[in-house]
């Protein structure tokens, strides 16, 4: 598994947001520039991240972006999941083989899925428990992973 520069920049980008929370919006040209990212890129990025209700925006020459919530209430597994979809291992893990979707033959009585399962779960439950507030209280520099 792992995880594209949508993932990455995104979390990036929510970061610079909680750097800056409850000074008003930020202009996409300033979260560019302060993490390296692309602004075209960027703009991208926030609109799946808007619809899933993590940010706001504001139109016009002293528009930008802010965060929708505390840092504190806005977790990395939630940004992840909002522009890149469920984390799953493995494509059968995406399946619901209770209610019937048989996407995969073997779902039902794979022998693997459930260590699967459990690796998600676990992978789940890390990203879902770190919020951007834990992020700003690390001893780091200020710039995100752009590699």
């Amino acid at each position: 598994m792992k995880l594209s520069t949508k993932g990455r920049y995104s979390v990036t980008a929510l970061y610079e947001l909680a750097l800056h929370y409850g000074e008003g919006v930020v202009p996409i040209k300033t979260i560019a520039k302060s993490q390296g990212i692309s602004e075209n890129y960027l703009e991208q990025l926030m609109l799946p991240l808007r619809r899933a209700g993590l940010v706001e925006s504001v139109r016009g020459a002293q528009g930008g972006y802010t965060l929708s919530r505390p840092p504190a209430e806005v977790t990395i597994g939630e940004i992840i999941t909002a522009v890149e979809g469920p984390i799953a291992l493995v494509d059968c893990l995406l399946t619901d083989v209770d209610a019937g979707d048989q996407s995969c033959v073997h779902a039902g009585a794979c022998a693997t899925r459930q260590i699967w399962e459990e690796v998600c779960a676990a992978i789940n439950s890390v990203l879902n428990n770190i919020s951007l507030a834990h992020l700003l209280r690390g001893d780091h520099a200020h710039v995100g992973c752009n590699q």
